[in-house]
């Protein structure tokens, strides 16, 4: 065991004490930590003035879409369930039969209605065809009395016929002129019915028609379509269930066309500008999935603001706090296609602001607004052609060709 003297002990510690023992790293480190830090803070500073001032950040953003509820048209029960959750769906394709029974039953009375309502006002046509015949026959013997009693009166001068012939030639004249006036009468009376019309253009005809059309609807609205392509992320409706338009069975996402809401801070809008570029990533993908798109627009008034209940701050013991403003942000489809991104999940944003010419506002769409389904215009197609059926059945008049009948 080596002894030290107690000499060497005591220049030991006073060599720790001023800072000069050992072999001079307590002398350098001070330096070298000053000399770091000083490079890191210089480092930090020629990155905010070149790149980190034109960009703007937020992990407060997520992932939004069109989330489309399925209410049915009509009331009924259900009797078939042909989509669940997580399941694709594609524009048209079944999701719930509703019960046909009772829509059925009341088209069949549709056409049955129709039906005997253009042999009714065919009817009316023949009418007026008799009743202008009447007439022509009541004018025929007017003329024919008349002549009678412009013969008999040149004979009474010379006592060819009496004066009981001639009173008797008065009296048919007046009765036939009465029975003119009454076919004439009832033939003004029958135009009226039908005048300006045909059987196929004839109010009673088309008001027939409506209501076959909507027992038409009806019967099509028992099955519950798909208004577009998309998963379903939720099922409320259950088989023998009795819904009505306010019931919703079924919700649907269509994930190809989601965007993202950001949520800045209003000490970051000052830059934001419609149109920048905007670079983002997923927390399901993480860093290696980055998706671009652009600044769609920035909502005109704060999440708090817009609440169904907006805060109040007229209390005496009100504290300050920095408000966001949602900004939607637009994503490339072929870039959501490759990764799908589902509602409401977690995002983090950068917002490349180096181009400040765009408006923070502005009264054009920054993108193409497209939501229309055909499904529902397509539910009365049929309807048309069993009508000219219909009407030609009961006309007398050959079908038409080339155009079949069926049920909805």
């Amino acid at each position: 065991m080596t002894e030290h003297s107690p000499h060497d002990q005591a220049s030991a510690v006073a060599a720790t004490a001023d800072g000069t023992g050992g072999n001079g790293y307590s002398r350098r480190l001070p330096p070298i930590l000053f000399a770091t830090l000083a490079v890191i803070g210089l480092g930090v500073a020629a990155w905010h003035v070149l790149v980190g001032r034109y960009h703007v950040e937020t992990d407060d953003a997520y992932v939004d879409g069109n989330l489309m509820r399925v209410t049915p048209q009509i009331s009924g029960t259900v009797v078939a369930i042909k989509a669940d959750e997580t399941q694709y769906v594609r524009k048209g394709q079944l999701l719930v039969q509703l019960d046909p029974a009772d829509a059925e039953v009341a088209l069949a009375q549709a056409k049955a209605s129709l039906a005997e309502t253009v042999r009714d006002v065919a009817q009316l046509f023949a009418e007026e065809r008799r009743d202008a015949a009447s007439v022509r026959a009541q004018q025929a013997r007017l003329d024919q009395a008349l002549q009678d009693y412009a013969r008999d009166r040149s004979l009474i001068a010379v006592h060819g016929v009496s004066e009981e012939t001639l009173q008797h030639d008065q009296d048919a004249v007046r009765s036939a002129r009465a029975a003119l006036d009454q076919a004439t009468a009832a033939l003004d009376a029958t135009r009226a019915l039908i005048g300006g019309t045909t059987p196929e253009t004839h109010p009673r005809v088309q008001q027939a028609e409506a209501r076959l059309r909507t027992a038409w609807l009806a019967a099509a609205r028992t099955r519950v379509l798909a208004p577009a392509s998309g998963f379903v992320v939720r099922r409320a409706v259950q088989l023998g269930q009795q819904v009505t338009p306010a019931t919703e069975m079924l919700a649907l996402v269509p994930v190809d066309s989601v965007w993202i809401d950001a949520n800045f801070k209003e000490t970051q809008l000052a830059d934001l500008r419609i149109g920048q570029p905007v670079r983002v990533t997923a927390d399901m993908y993480g860093s290696r999935v980055e998706f671009h798109g652009k600044v769609l627009g920035l909502t005109a008034g704060t999440g708090s603001a817009l609440a169904v209940l907006p805060a109040q701050n007229a209390a005496g013991n009100w504290i300050k706090i920095v408000q966001r403003l949602p900004v939607r942000i637009g994503l490339d489809p072929a870039e959501l296609r490759q990764h799908p991104l589902f509602l409401g999940l977690s995002t983090r944003v950068d917002v490349d602001v180096h181009d400040r010419s765009g408006l923070v506002l502005s009264q054009q769409p920054a993108w193409p607004t497209n939501l229309d389904t055909e499904v529902y215009s397509a539910q009365d197609e049929g309807v048309e052609a069993a009508i000219r059926e219909i009407l030609a059945a009961n006309l007398g008049r050959p079908s038409p060709a080339g155009a079949p009948v069926g049920d909805p």
